[in-house]
Formats: structure tokens, C-alpha cells, sequence
């Protein structure tokens, strides 16, 4: 089964988003998958998709969590 990826739609200076991303990784260091974080200011289209939303985590392209994530629900999708 090919490794899942995960994608972190975030911008600095937020505390949701600092969460998110602590769970997430807690979460990679038992359930390996490839992780890859977009600052959400680096194009004016993400800007206004996500800007009222972060953090967004995807998996595989496909939003999973806004706000806040789940580590168990994490490892449940992961495993699918």
C-alpha cells in the first residue's frame, strides 16, 4: 500500500494552527506518511479559500480536519 500524504494548510502566528501541527506530527512518528505544510500567505488563492479556516489538514488532497485534529480519527484514516 502506497504512504498516505498529509498536507497542512496554516499560516503564522496561530495557535490552532501550532496545535494542528504538534498532533499531526505526534502522529507521523507512530504511523509514517509524507507531510507537507503550505503557509496559506504564499498565494492569493489559498488566502481566500482558508483564510477563516485554518489550519485545514488533507490527506491526500482531501480535507479531513479544519480547526482542530483529532490524533485518533488521524490514525483511523491513515490506516484505511
Amino acid at each position: 500500500m502506497p504512504r498516505k500524504s498529509v498536507q497542512i494548510y496554516s499560516k503564522a502566528d496561530c495557535p490552532l494552527c501550532d496545535d494542528a501541527r504538534a498532533v499531526v506530527r505526534a502522529v507521523q512518528a507512530s504511523c509514517p506518511f509524507e507531510l507537507e505544510e503550505v503557509d496559506i500567505r504564499s498565494s492569493p488563492d489559498l488566502w481566500e479559500r482558508y483564510r477563516y479556516d485554518v489550519p485545514v489538514v488533507c490527506i491526500d488532497g482531501r480535507p479531513e480536519f479544519t480547526h482542530r485534529v483529532d490524533a485518533r480519527k488521524l490514525e483511523l484514516l491513515l490506516a484505511l
